[in-house]
């Protein structure tokens, strides 16, 4: 059942699942997001090319 339905009945047990839900589902997001971002950022700035480091 979705929260869409007009039978959907907000008690808590949907409120904290739904809470639950989609704070795991920002966290997840936030992480990707964030290693999108610094991937993105140091591709643009690599100097060289050469992976000596590694």
């Amino acid at each position: 059942m979705f929260p869409f339905i007009f039978e959907w009945a907000w008690d808590i047990s949907h409120l904290v699942f739904m809470g639950a839900l989609w704070y795991a589902l920002s966290i997840i997001g936030a992480g990707l997001t964030y290693c999108i971002i610094k991937s993105l950022y140091d591709t643009a700035t690599q100097e060289g090319g050469d992976n000596a480091h590694h």
